[in-house]
C-alpha cells in the first residue's frame, strides 16, 4: 500500500480499486489450478505459481501509473491464489494424520519471514525514497525465485485416484461455500494490518512511522510463538466453530481500540494501537486455526486441491474487497467505520457454528444413503 501511495503516488482509491480487481480475476483461478493439483501432481504447479509471482512482483517497479499496476497486481494475485491451492495436496501428504497442525507450522515459519521483512519495510518507510521502495520490491522477487528451487528439491507426490462422481465436486457442496464465505469475511481482517493501519497511523494519529513496522513486527512475533499452540487445540471443526466465534470477538475490541487512537496523543495512541493490535493478533489465530481445521476436516482427501481451491475463494474475496472496503470504512468515514468493521467481523463468527454443523450433516448423507449397486456400477 505504501509503495504505491507513497511512492509511485497513486492515490489509496485507485491502489483499493486496483487490488479489487486483481481479486476478483484470482477467485476463479484456485480452483482449477487447485484441480489441476488433485490430477497430475502439485509440486511443479506450485513451484510455476511461485515463479509467476516473482515476475509479476518484479513488475511492480515499471507499475508507474494505475493500469500498469493493474496488470502486474493482477498477475500477482492470480499466482498467490493458484499457489495456494496448488500446494495443498503438499500439505495433506507432508502433514500426516494432522495436515491441520502441519499447517499451523507452515504459518509460524512463514512468520518468520514476515517479521524479518516488517523490519526491512521499518526502514524504507523511514528513508521513504523511490530507490529504497523498489529494492525492497526486487528483494521480494528474488525471494520468490528461491522459494521455488528449493521447492523443486522435494519429491513429487503422487495424485490421489478419483472416486468417480461429478469433476466440480466442491462447487456443489453447499455448506461447505457457505464457509469459505464466511472465512473470506473474516479473512478481511488480514487487510487490518497490512491496508487499514498503516494509512491510519499516517493519516489520523500522531503516532510515529516507525510504529507501522512496529505493529507488524508485534502480530508476526505472537504468530510465531502461539500458532502452532492455537491449532493443536482444535482437533474438530465443531472446535473451529467456536474458535471463529471467539476470533470475532477479538476482532470487535480490537477495531474499537484503534478508533480511539485519532486526536490523542502520539504515546497514547502508540500505546492504544500496540494493544488493539495484540489482541487483533489473538483473534488472527483463532481465525487461522479455525480455517485450518474447518477447511481440510471437511474436505474429500481425493479432492483436497480442489476444495482448498474453494475455500481460497474466501480469501479471494477479501483479496478483493477488503481493502477497498477498509479504506471506505475505517481511513474515509473514519472512526464510526471502525466500528462497522469490528461489528461485520463479530457477527460472521457468530454465523459460523450453524454453518459448520451444516456441513458436519451433509458430510455424511452418502454414508447414510449409499447408491443402488446398479448406480455405482454405472459410476
Amino acid at each position: 500500500m505504501l509503495y504505491f501511495t507513497e511512492a509511485v503516488h497513486l492515490p489509496a482509491g485507485q491502489v483499493g480499486l486496483g487490488l479489487g480487481i486483481a481479486g476478483l480475476l484470482a477467485l476463479a483461478l484456485g480452483v482449477a489450478v487447485g484441480h489441476l493439483a488433485d490430477r497430475h501432481g502439485a509440486r511443479g504447479i506450485y513451484a510455476a505459481t511461485l515463479v509467476v509471482q516473482a515476475l509479476a512482483t518484479a513488475g511492480f517497479v515499471l507499475a508507474d501509473s494505475f493500469w500498469p499496476f493493474v496488470l502486474a497486481v493482477c498477475a500477482a494475485a492470480a499466482a498467490k491464489a493458484a499457489g495456494i491451492a496448488a500446494r495443498s495436496p503438499l500439505i495433506r501428504h507432508y502433514g500426516g494424520d494432522r495436515p491441520q497442525e502441519f499447517r499451523a507450522y507452515l504459518r509460524a515459519v512463514t512468520n518468520v519471514g514476515i517479521s524479518l521483512g516488517a523490519g526491512l519495510a521499518g526502514w524504507v518507510v523511514q528513508v521513504g525514497t523511490l530507490n529504497a521502495y523498489q529494492l525492497m520490491v526486487i528483494g521480494n522477487a528474488i525471494a520468490f525465485v528461491v522459494s521455488a528451487a528449493i521447492l523443486v528439491l522435494l519429491p513429487p507426490v503422487a495424485p490421489v485416484p478419483t472416486t468417480g462422481g461429478p469433476r466440480w465436486i466442491a462447487l456443489r457442496d453447499r455448506p461447505y461455500l457457505l464457509l469459505t464465505g464466511l472465512d473470506g469475511i473474516m479473512a478481511i481482517q488480514f487487510k487490518v494490518l497490512t491496508v487499514a493501519i498503516p494509512l491510519w497511523i499516517v493519516g489520523a494519529t500522531t503516532a510515529p512511522h516507525w510504529l507501522i513496522s512496529a505493529t507488524m513486527l508485534t502480530g508476526t512475533v505472537i504468530v510465531v510463538a502461539f500458532q502452532v499452540r492455537a491449532s493443536r487445540n482444535l482437533d474438530s471443526p465443531a472446535a473451529g466453530a467456536h474458535a471463529y466465534r471467539r476470533a470475532g470477538v477479538a476482532f470487535l475490541i480490537a477495531c474499537s481500540l484503534i478508533s480511539l487512537c485519532a486526536g490523542t496523543a502520539a504515546w497514547a495512541a502508540a500505546a492504544l494501537l500496540i494493544t488493539a493490535v495484540v489482541i487483533h493478533t489473538i483473534g488472527e489465530l483463532w481465525h487461522s486455526a479455525a480455517g485450518f481445521e474447518v477447511s481440510f476436516a471437511l474436505a474429500p482427501q481425493h479432492a483436497t486441491g480442489q476444495y482448498l481451491g474453494v475455500f481460497g475463494l474466501g480469501a479471494g474475496l477479501a483479496e478483493a474487497f477488503g481493502p477497498g472496503l477498509l479504506i471506505a470504512l475505517c481511513i474515509t468515514w473514519g472512526r464510526p467505520g471502525w466500528y462497522v468493521a469490528g461489528a461485520m467481523f463479530a457477527l460472521t463468527g457468530l454465523a459460523a457454528p450453524p454453518a459448520v454443523r451444516w456441513a458436519q450433516r451433509q458430510q455424511h448423507v452418502p454414508q447414510a444413503q449409499p447408491m443402488p449397486a446398479q448406480e455405482a456400477s454405472t459410476a
